[in-house]
């Protein structure tokens, strides 16, 4: 199954607006939240069967990129 595009949803209508999994009502926070507690991925989708888990790896691997570039940022100025 081909990963949705874009990766992560923001709709008023959904969830009063926060950042979901695209084509789920799944908070892509919640990813975080599960992998901060210690918890595996393999829980997380377990919990969420809604989310794959090339979606998932896929929005962990635009949150990396996205802290890089941040990181890479900062430390240019």
């Amino acid at each position: 199954m081909p990963l949705p595009n874009p990766l992560i949803a923001v709709s008023p209508d959904t969830l009063s607006g926060t950042p979901v999994f695209n084509g789920t009502r799944v908070p892509v926070a919640t990813l975080f939240d599960y992998l901060e507690a210690g918890d595996s991925i393999t829980e997380f989708l377990v919990d969420f069967p809604n989310v794959t888990l090339e979606h998932a790896v896929a929005v962990l691997e635009m949150a990396r990129r996205s802290a890089v570039e941040a990181a890479s940022q900062a430390a240019a100025e």
